[in-house]
């Protein structure tokens, strides 16, 4: 029992380190990543039977641009591969897919931030949506210096500028309440045109342009771009907690990283 108990240590310690590893892949930058292995009894490591996996993650960068202030996820029970095709060669390979339990806080500052990265970037460029060309003329629309403010109760205001044909620096001003849609899309459901914050000659216009600025900011926010390597996320519920979203939902886990 002796030798058992301290190969399961070994195990352990070694399981720690393959995790640590491979979940840091996830990341492009990462400013600590935790991992826990829950495991009764100890034992059970020598066949690769774990009973969960918690991570926990501070200051994390996905794809180069998106920044998440933190990431927690615990699995379901995972059965891995303990041979030289796994762990003992520093891969962590799961025998079969698994599921976790996951969160996500986002700051205001990095969604920002996040409006200036290319991936969004070129779905705001050349909008050429009918509901918006019929204003401009038939020329696509972009939309730039996108700012989002957290509200309470699941609520957001947002600024954007547009230049049309005949006139530059078009404001749009609106506040939204944040949904989900099929626990994969964002949306800004219940728009609400801010008047208050348009110059009163341009209110008319900016009133116009807001259903067609929503749409694009409907179809943006889809999880499955940003899904990381093996791993599903999907939302349950969104939460405005003063200046930071929290995502609450799930990962489909199907394999660990293999690399950025």
């Amino acid at each position: 029992m002796g030798s058992q108990s301290t190969s399961a240590d070994f195990g352990e310690q070694m399981l720690n380190s393959v995790a640590r590893q491979a979940i840091q892949r996830l990341f492009t930058k990462s400013q600590s990543v935790e991992v826990t292995i829950r495991c009764s009894p100890s034992s059970k490591l020598l066949q690769g039977v774990v009973d969960s996996f918690q991570m926990r993650g501070e200051g994390l960068v996905i794809r180069r641009a998106f920044e998440a202030e933190e990431m927690e996820f615990e699995t379901d029970a995972v059965s891995l591969d303990m041979g030289m095709g796994g762990v003992l060669s520093g891969k962590l390979r799961l025998k079969q897919a698994t599921h976790a339990v996951a969160m996500v806080k986002l700051t205001e500052a990095a969604i920002n931030r996040a409006f200036e990265a290319d991936l969004v970037r070129q779905r705001l460029e050349n909008v050429d949506l009918e509901q918006l060309t019929d204003l401009s003329g038939g020329e696509p629309l972009t939309f730039r210096d996108v700012h989002v403010g957290l509200r309470p109760e699941q609520r957001v205001k947002i600024h954007a500028k547009t230049d049309l044909p005949n006139r530059d620096n078009v404001p749009i001003s609106l506040s939204a309440r944040l949904s989900v849609e099929r626990r994969r899309r964002v949306i800004f459901a219940d728009p609400q045109f801010e008047a208050d914050d348009i110059p009163e000659d341009l209110r008319s216009l900016s009133e116009a342009l807001l259903p067609g600025f929503v749409t694009v900011l409907n179809q943006m926010v889809d999880l499955e771009r940003f899904d990381l390597d093996g791993v599903l996320l999907r939302v349950n519920q969104l939460e405005v907690q003063g200046n930071r979203l929290l995502f609450n939902g799930y990962a489909e886990i199907e394999h660990f990283p293999r690399g950025r």
